[in-house]
């Protein structure tokens, strides 16, 4: 191997380096907001369980911040049907460019259980 191809490899190195860690960061930001969406549902769905089987709005609100702190819940109860919706922002990998972290949603309705008593 000559000096001039040595030198070229190590130039395409320096070039393809960056590319592969922003493209490596951009897979673990993908899979973190995917974790955070399951969990944002499953808070909408623990909180409207909740509700269907007859808990208070703030108890749901507080099973919902358990599984996601610090998001946004919110409780519509109309007639039969309770709806729960959770957002909640998902930073970008290890507060790298916090200004494109994006917000996750779940939501979920749920039908209000007959509690005739029974625990």
């Amino acid at each position: 191997m000559t000096r001039e191809e040595r030198g070229a490899v190590t130039a395409e190195t320096a070039l393809v380096l960056p590319l592969l860690v922003a493209v490596t960061l951009a897979m673990v930001w993908m899979l973190t907001f995917g974790v955070a969406q399951m969990k944002a549902t499953d808070a909408a769905r623990e909180a409207a369980r909740a509700l269907a089987r007859g808990e208070s709005p703030e108890r749901a609100t507080g099973l919902a911040r358990e599984v996601v702190p610090g998001a946004d819940v919110s409780v519509d109860e109309e007639g039969d049907t309770v709806r729960v919706t959770v957002e909640a922002r998902v930073p970008s990998p290890g507060g790298l460019l916090d200004a494109i972290g994006g917000t996750t949603h779940g939501e979920a309705v749920a039908l209000r259980e007959e509690t005739s008593g029974v625990p």
